[in-house]
């Protein structure tokens, strides 16, 4: 079906149907690349309250081992890193695959109290309790002379 051309496209002169097709081209197809979130890293979920932030990030079939998480200057980084092969003990292979899995996300809690942090790997999602530290009332009132 590529190769059809509508009726009104048929004789439309020298620029008429070839320069019709590099623009039919250039604006239907993907030749830009695009990262596409959903398919390339894990979902993370971040909730604020008074006193806490509850970071949720769904990592299916993900261990314990494979993750990182710390953080530094206010930037929370979840890391997984996973290596998967088959090593089988069969000679003369025809396919043989394997798989390296690395996704990141870093996430800014700029006011996070790093000394009770806790975390949390249950039924293939991570839970990251950040405490908030507390506001110092740092407000002076200025005399004007």
């Amino acid at each position: 079906m590529a190769g059809l051309i509508p009726f009104n496209k048929k004789n439309q002169g020298i620029l008429g149907s070839n320069f019709q097709n590099m623009l039919d081209d250039f604006f239907t197809e993907n030749w830009l690349p695009r990262r596409v979130l959903a398919h390339d890293t894990f979902k993370v979920d971040v909730e604020e309250t008074d006193k806490e932030y509850l970071v949720q990030a769904e990592l299916p079939g993900i261990q314990k081992d494979e993750l990182c998480v710390n953080i530094d200057d206010g930037k929370l980084s979840i890391s997984v890193n996973r290596e998967q092969s088959v090593n089988e003990e069969k000679k003369h292979y025809i396919h043989k695959e394997r798989q390296c899995i690395f996704m990141t996300r870093n996430i800014y809690l700029t006011d996070a109290k790093v000394d009770d942090i806790k975390a949390k790997l249950e039924d293939g999602v991570l839970t990251v309790t950040v405490p908030k530290q507390e506001k110092s009332n740092n407000q002076v009132a200025i005399d004007i002379e």
